[in-house]
């Protein structure tokens, strides 16, 4: 049969198409939701595990179908079709990212099964023809029993099955094939890489070296790919240790000290952290299994931050703060002006404060950077989403009245007193890392006042510990959280959003805090590609998800799905020495002009004479 046309993006089209049945009869759907395939109950024989699908690394059978020219040629391009019209239904109906108006029922025609005619919300289509059928019903199996067909997609996750394995195999070159089409999907959406501005999104290419970065590459030395190892606790410092592992796991500071920007055998600079950092990553890539004890990397801590000194215990959020603003001291890059740091091209955001008169609706904005967000929590939470990352995202940005004592407008006439305020997010960072807070402080004392005080832990007359359980998805959307989204400035344009993946986080490290106040201890949980471990300083042991997911969290760390690329933009201390080298020519030629009217003088003066 064949599936009906996705809609078209606005940026492009899809270069899918189908041969198949012409006069399957469709029915109209209000909208396309891939479903379960087993959403009735309905047991089946064969389920799509992530077990079963990493069971066959490698299937024979369909490496020999491939191995001719003209049979790879053609069921690649087969599934290509597939994995692209599924790639750009899944893209179409994404949720509006808008809060303020409610995404458009959209009616998209559906396949059918070709046996029962039952709606697929699931399909599962034949490699070797048109037909497509269900799975819990055994069509599919059916067909490819009867015809000795040996392959079926399903198109939603892309998987193939094969019959003489009797399972979900694996295949590289169709992997590729699929992870290509959702990324030229989400790519097409982006409708805001149209702009005729230089300030535009590049899209996904991937690398192809050269000759001479081949011949470098098989020169090089393999280092082994594995960062499961425990750091010594040097004495209460668990609190480093935990804020170092998601360090080590964060993909962006991974790859620039990997990539030996920061080489410390030539760095000058004394108490660098830069250096130290560089030396933790050599460690813990050097191969060796060992704990590894960070003792100069404390003890350079300590000279550099005096207030983190001493074997009392410290608050790992302040530890990350300190940590944070002496790598971009010593990090190349750091300007006064504009940084484009390791840190600030890591961390570095931008949060939006909005004050608004409610007598005269004039609008006073101020924008202050960020490298974390810091959100209150209750300690008895009112309703079921209070306690929840989400819910307290929702709370921070949302309008809150302002005492009559802490605002007047300059605007009204007599000075009106009646105001509200929202935060917002202006500018999202590649890493976003949010740390819980207790939620005592007063609301008429700024948010810069309290970003300091200790999160997780109440000071009222005695130090106490909010031992609240707060929800935290893996996966989290921060689009309705933006200002464009909150409709700041009367952007009301939803397209102006981009595309919803563009906002999608991925969380890959948590850190956890047990006991009382002064008798505490940090672990952190942290993910390594698709698999999670648990950290207790030297301790490392295999963990899963869901028991990140059911920990009582402290700080939460986020990485963006995808990251904006910006060939225009150019490193601050780059034009900064280029704008050196400019003003030393112009300074070098008013010199050989002022030596030519110099010279031009004495011989006229001789003429004269």
């Amino acid at each position: 049969m064949e599936f009906p046309d996705s809609p078209q993006s606005e940026q492009g089209s899809s270069d899918y198409s189908s041969n198949a049945l012409q006069n399957s009869q469709l029915p109209l759907l209000d909208t396309y939701d891939f479903g379960d395939p087993d959403d009735s109950g309905h047991a089946s024989s064969h389920t799509l595990s992530s077990e079963a699908s990493d069971a066959q690394e490698h299937c024979s059978h369909l490496t020999e179908l491939l191995s001719r020219a003209d049979s790879n040629s053609r069921y690649t391009a087969k599934y290509k079709s597939l994995v692209t019209w599924a790639a750009n239904m899944s893209s179409f109906n994404r949720p509006s990212m808008s809060s303020n108006r409610p995404a458009k029922r959209r009616k998209v025609l559906i396949p059918e099964c070709d046996l029962c005619q039952a709606p697929l919300h699931r399909p599962f289509v034949c490699l070797l023809c048109n037909y497509s059928g269900c799975w819990k019903g055994q069509h599919m199996m059916t067909h490819l029993e009867q015809q000795q067909h040996r392959f079926c997609v399903d198109v939603r996750s892309g998987s193939v099955f094969c019959t003489s394995c009797d399972d979900f195999i694996y295949n590289s070159a169709f992997e590729r094939v699929r992870a290509a089409a959702d990324l030229q999907a989400e790519e097409n959406g982006a409708r805001f890489q149209e702009s005729k501005s230089k300030n535009v999104r590049k899209s996904f290419e991937p690398w192809t070296p050269s000759a001479t970065e081949t011949n470098l590459l098989q020169k090089s030395t393999n280092v082994l790919c594995q960062e499961r190892r425990g750091l010594i606790n040097l004495g209460a410092t668990c609190y480093m240790n935990v804020i170092l592992q998601t360090f080590i796991h964060n993909p962006l500071l991974r790859n620039f000290f990997l990539s030996d920007k920061h080489p410390r055998e030539l760095c000058k600079n004394k108490n660098c952290l830069c250096c130290e950092m560089d030396k933790l990553f050599t460690e813990i890539y050097s191969g060796s299994t060992a704990p590894y004890g960070p003792v100069s990397f404390l003890t350079t801590m300590w000279k550099a931050a005096t207030e983190m000194s001493g074997y009392q215990q410290h608050d790992a959020h302040e530890f990350f703060i300190a940590a944070l603003n002496q790598i971009h001291a010593t990090s190349k890059g750091s300007t006064s002006i504009f940084c484009k740091c390791v840190v600030h091209s890591t961390f570095a955001g931008q949060l939006q404060s909005e004050v608004q008169c409610g007598k005269c609706g004039n609008i006073t904005s101020v924008v202050d950077p960020m490298l974390e967000i810091t959100l209150e929590i209750k300690g008895e939470p009112a309703g079921p989403n209070d306690n929840t990352l989400v819910g307290c995202l929702r709370r921070f940005t949302q309008s809150e009245k302002l005492d009559p004592k802490g605002y007047t407008c300059t605007k009204c006439p007599g000075g009106s007193q009646d105001a509200t305020k929202r935060f917002s997010i202006r500018k999202l960072p590649p890493v976003l890392c949010f740390t819980l807070k207790v939620c005592l402080v007063s609301k008429a004392i700024d948010f810069l006042a309290y970003l300091d005080q200790l999160q997780r832990f109440e000071h009222n007359t005695g130090a106490s510990k909010i031992d609240a359980h707060v929800r935290f998805p893996s996966s989290l959307n921060m689009a309705p959280y933006t200002s464009l989204a909150a409709g700041i400035k009367g952007v009301k344009d939803e397209s102006l959003l981009g595309h919803p993946t563009m906002y999608d986080y991925e969380l890959f490290a948590v850190v956890n805090h047990k006991g009382k106040v002064d008798t505490g201890h940090y672990t952190n949980f942290a993910r390594l590609q698709d698999e999670w471990y648990h950290f207790d300083d030297e301790k490392v042991t295999p963990a899963t998800l869901r028991e990140c997911l059911d920990s009582r969290a402290y700080m939460c760390v986020y990485v963006k799905r995808h990251l904006d690329y910006k060939p225009h933009q150019t490193p601050s201390y780059i034009v900064a020495q280029q704008q050196l080298a400019a003003k030393e020519k112009e300074k070098e030629k008013e010199k050989e002009k002022e030596k030519e009217s110099a010279t031009m003088k004495e011989l006229a003066d001789l003429a004269a004479i």
